[in-house]
């Protein structure tokens, strides 16, 4: 049913509104926590801009009304003060009988970062690398004017079509200024899967809170995983107190070492140890580019995807899985003769053959051969128990080397499906074996 307003030109959360304040609204283009934005017409700049809506649900909550209103404003406040390219311009702020709105920066085509925290959506190395510089350089901004963010996530960075990012959303911003005079909102505050160590004990705030929340930022663009993420809230916070995240490798092998020393900083437990500003960390990333040279093009890895894509042992798996093993893996080639598994050794990953012919042999005796699209090493990765064959290239062989750390990180989904087609390979590996030793034993 829908609701009437005291505003004359609001009607439901579900319809948009036709005028605000002076604004004509033109359509809705985000909605979230607070808010719903629209991006609407300014007619007396002729410029198209966003307006941020405060859900008029909560602004009229008699026992919580009156905080989420300052909390909407303190946005206001905070980025009044910023003016930074990559940091969203705020135009006006104001009440419109019961709406309470924020006039800031349109950026026509403008994605949120979470549309490239997915597996199979991850941008190239050098996007990543840039918007961790770009998005620290403006922290470092902001840090410096006596703002700290405090809400660092995907969902609150901008892609924009320039391939550049504008950082939004300082709601629950804390400003610590001499000219300040806005209540300052305390406590456990903030997206518990990006938050500091420091936020969640409610220790006193420093400014590189935020660079460990834009560390978990850049560990989702790099992996598609967050580092912290638990089925409770009590787990998320003793991950991000307690315990180191997965190292970074377990998800794909393709990272200069040096970003991955910047990335462990970024992500330390204790606030000393990691960069003192954010300028500090834009000099580390931009020393990075020079070994970025050496990784593997989009190009690259789309065409790896293909030929995975089209490997028999992975029949059924989806695109996810599949760009998770082409990050993940190892890319080798061995030329004909070379031992790749040796029997007895100790090792707990698997291999997908992707060109050649190697041999299997036990106790020096042959077992058989395998060829394109098959896969051998599955018991070594399932038990973890010494190696009972040996496998040898006849040919030059090219495959795909993924260890049990790879596979434990994957979602569930990805892991049975693993494990079916695992069980499957062993089920007719042992119906070979068995085929072969009855045939030696009646030679």
């Amino acid at each position: 049913m829908e609701q009437q307003s005291p505003s004359s030109t609001f009607y439901t959360v579900s319809s948009k509104p036709s005028k605000i304040g002076k604004y004509t609204i033109l359509e809705e283009v985000g909605r979230g926590s607070m808010g719903t934005v629209y991006a609407a017409n300014d007619p007396f700049t002729s410029r198209k801009v966003a307006i941020k809506v405060a859900h008029p649900q909560y602004i009229n909550k008699s026992e919580d009304g009156e905080r989420f209103k300052k909390l909407f404003f303190n946005e206001a406040h905070a980025a009044s003060v910023l003016s930074h390219p990559n940091i969203l311009k705020l135009y006006d702020a104001d009440v419109d009988n019961d709406l309470c709105y924020l006039v800031i920066e349109y950026v026509h085509g403008a994605k949120t970062l979470e549309a490239f925290c997915k597996s199979d959506s991850l941008l190239p190395l050098r996007e990543v690398v840039g918007i961790v510089y770009n998005t620290a350089k403006a922290l470092d901004y902001a840090h410096r004017q006596g703002v700290i963010h405090r809400d660092i996530k995907p969902s609150n960075i901008l892609f924009t079509q320039k391939r550049d990012i504008k950082l939004s959303d300082f709601s629950i911003a804390r400003v610590n200024r001499q000219d300040t005079t806005t209540t300052q909102f305390d406590g456990f505050i903030g997206s518990p899967l990006y938050m500091s160590p420091e936020q969640i004990n409610e220790w006193q705030l420093a400014s590189n809170t935020d660079l460990f929340s834009l560390g978990v930022v850049m560990y989702e663009l790099l992996t598609g995983h967050n580092p912290f993420r638990a089925d409770s809230l009590l787990a998320i916070n003793q991950k991000i107190t307690k315990e180191e995240p997965p190292p970074i490798a377990d998800y794909r092998s393709d990272l200069p070492e040096g970003l991955e020393y910047t990335l462990k900083r970024m992500l330390k437990k204790n606030p000393d140890k990691r960069y003192a500003n954010g300028l500090d960390l834009a000099a580390d990333l931009a020393l990075i580019y020079e070994d970025l040279e050496k990784v593997e093009t989009r190009d690259n890895l789309k065409e790896k995807f293909e030929i995975l894509k089209n490997t028999g042992f992975l029949k059924g798996f989806t695109d996810v899985d599949i760009w998770e093993l082409v990050r993940a893996g190892k890319w080798q080639t061995y030329p004909a003769g070379t031992t790749i598994i040796k029997e007895g050794d100790l090792d707990d990953s698997f291999y997908i053959l992707l060109a050649g012919v190697v041999s299997i042999t036990k106790n020096n005796q042959h077992i058989g051969n395998l060829q394109e699209g098959d896969c051998f090493g599955e018991m070594g990765y399932l038990a973890q128990t010494e190696r009972t064959a040996t496998v040898t290239s006849k040919t030059e062989v090219a495959l795909i080397k993924v260890n049990a750390a790879n596979l434990d990180r994957a979602e569930e989904g990805t892991q049975l499906r693993f494990l079916k087609a695992f069980v499957g390979t062993v089920i007719n590996r042992l119906e070979q074996t068995t085929a072969v030793l009855t045939q030696l034993k009646q030679i």
